[in-house]
């Protein structure tokens, strides 16, 4: 009995490698074939997409030369576009470029959904045209707002790390590119600022210039203030740990002092959802079945 179940197995063992190498042999000669004759990787998907994007963004480019502008305006597109963390060369001529794409894709869109004909033709194909100019700025403006939001909410952190640093030994620049490096991950987009004063500081650029301007960059409060008190302690000699743990401190109790705020005004912002919504819904549920039962019994009295 026991030969006999050996022999199934060696079988069934046989049986299943059989299917195996019929099933994958495709597969089984093409990793052979790999490791006889290693050649290079065929494109992945991802990179088919890069490939894609970088197509389109290249089309988006040339749109640009439609729209005059001035030196001034793009120095100042320009600097919004840093603030709001693109750096690229081609950043600008794709903002101008959007500019044009967004109203011919809104005015097809228009065309697509036959909207015109309950407003009026001109004036949809107007508001298309003006939305579709104006939603690239809309959109910078919300990008660069979110980004100083999180710059602002990771620099007690950074300081922190700064501090620790600069206690073990570091000066402030060798602290600076430690920090940059190991909070890559949790606050990206304040080291990558901070990577940027590093290597304007590698360039030659002198360290207080380097900090100005990483606060005209970000256009941040609380990293001008940083600022102002590293140049400060630089000229008058003071301890830059010292200095940079009390801003840590001033920057976590004015983040306390904030939300105590928003909490205290809550109380006014649900005085209209209360007046709007909440008691007109209690004046009919209170008083309906009131209303409901006087006017049978006018009813009454009138028969």
């Amino acid at each position: 009995m026991g030969v006999m179940i050996f022999t199934f197995g060696v079988i069934f063992a046989l049986f299943l490698s059989g299917g195996l190498l019929l099933f994958y042999r495709t597969e089984i000669l093409q990793r052979i074939s790999e490791a006889i004759n290693p050649h290079p990787k065929q494109k992945s998907i991802l990179s088919t997409i890069q490939q894609t994007g970088l197509s389109i963004g290249g089309v988006v480019e040339h749109l640009e030369v439609v729209l005059p502008k001035s030196q001034a305006e793009v120095s100042v597109v320009l600097k919004r576009l840093q603030r709001a963390g693109f750096r690229e060369e081609s950043a600008v001529k794709i903002f101008y470029g959007t500019k044009v794409l967004v109203p011919l894709v809104l005015v097809i869109v228009v065309v697509a959904t036959d909207v015109s004909q309950f407003i009026g033709p001109f004036l949809t194909y107007m508001v298309a045209l003006g939305l579709g100019f104006l939603l690239p700025d809309f959109w910078l403006g919300r990008r660069i707002t979110d980004r100083q939001g999180k710059i602002r909410r990771g620099l007690p952190d950074v300081l922190d790390l700064l501090v620790i640093c600069i206690e073990a030994g570091l000066s402030l620049d060798q602290a600076t590119g430690r920090t940059s490096t190991e909070l890559q991950d949790a606050q990206p987009e304040l080291c990558d600022e901070l990577s940027i004063v590093v290597l304007e500081q590698r360039a030659g650029r002198p360290r207080a210039d380097a900090w100005r301007h990483m606060a005209e960059r970000t256009d941040v409060d609380c990293v001008r203030n940083l600022v102002s008190m590293l140049i400060q302690a630089e000229q008058f000699g003071t301890s830059v740990a010292k200095t940079l743990r009390i801003h840590s401190d001033t920057l976590r109790t004015q983040r306390v002092q904030a939300v105590e705020a928003a909490a205290a005004r809550t109380t006014i912002k649900l005085i209209f959802p209360l007046v709007l919504f909440i008691f007109p819904s209690l004046f009919v549920v209170v008083l309906g079945p009131a209303m409901l039962s006087i006017m049978d019994s006018f009813k009454a009295i009138n028969h």
